[in-house]
């Protein structure tokens, strides 16, 4: 059987198996299905997999991922249909979380409220993150599990409310890790490098695809050690912490994403081994 998905111990597992079928037994979650959470799936090599009546991707090994936003609250409707046509089904209801407020004072005012000089710049910079998040190939190096960046205190959390210099904005959407600048920055999985960019918001900014559609980006960095296109394996050395962009000092801003659904990278890690860190 394929190798499995693997997360921490401390998360909680899924394991959805129908008897009727040896076919059906092998269908199978691994995850957490809460507000920013990550299943990963493996049904028999062949199988369809839908979400709401949408497909997803399957890799040719029967892997898939799925996904929920911070906000979302309803029941989906996983659907699996196996090589024979026999259907695996289930309703996946999100569990609802408690998001923290955050206050961020001494920023400049113009990195808050940008003023119409750099709007042009900032909207090229999105156009160029989404063009970047449409690689989709059924790559699976997420399967093998992720890895902490780097090591240090956690300044800043996934879906946090952010209020900067006084003025309400959107969630955080990324794990904030403090550490000296110039400490390096390592692949928490393998992947392949889809942008390196000096952005406004962002600062040195790196895009790494592990596959499926699943991205990791690197904020603040100091400095970028690779280069568009290129593969990465898991440890890897991609860059160093900095505090470029909007930040007031230096640290690694962790975000992952799943297509357009932003997730939250602390529920796949092990936090034993962040001797700095306390767990959520």
């Amino acid at each position: 059987m394929a190798e499995r998905f693997r997360l921490p111990g401390w998360l909680l597992l899924l394991t959805l198996a129908l008897t009727q079928t040896p076919l059906q037994a092998a269908v199978s979650l691994d995850g957490q299905v809460v507000q920013g959470g990550l299943l990963a799936g493996q049904a028999p090599p062949g199988s369809e997999v839908k979400i709401d009546g949408d497909p997803i991707m399957v890799s040719e090994d029967g892997r898939f991922l799925v996904a929920f936003g911070r906000d979302e609250t309803e029941a989906r409707k996983l659907m699996v249909t196996l090589p024979d046509g026999e259907q695996w089904q289930r309703e996946l209801r999100p569990k609802a979380r408690e998001f923290a407020i955050q206050r961020i004072d001494g920023l400049p005012d113009e990195q808050v409220t940008p003023p119409q000089a750099v709007l042009k710049r900032i909207r090229k910079e999105a156009a160029l993150a989404r063009h970047a998040r449409q690689r989709n190939d059924d790559r699976t190096e997420w399967a093998d599990g992720f890895t902490w960046p780097v090591i240090g205190r956690i300044t800043g959390v996934y879906g946090s409310q952010r209020i900067l210099n006084g003025n309400p904005r959107a969630p955080h959407w990324g794990i904030d890790i403090a550490a000296p600048t110039g400490t390096p920055v390592k692949a928490p999985a393998g992947g392949v490098v889809t942008l390196t960019h000096d952005m406004y918001f962002s600062g040195l900014t790196i895009f790494l695809d592990h596959g499926h559609g699943l991205i990791s980006s690197f904020l603040h960095l100091s400095d970028i050690s690779v280069e568009e296109g290129q593969r990465i394996e898991r440890g890897e050395l991609i860059g160093e912490v900095g505090a470029t962009g909007r930040a007031t000092g230096p640290h690694l801003d962790w975000r992952m994403s799943l297509g357009d659904v932003r997730i939250d990278p602390a529920l796949l890690l092990d936090w034993d081994a962040n001797p700095h860190a306390d767990a959520p």
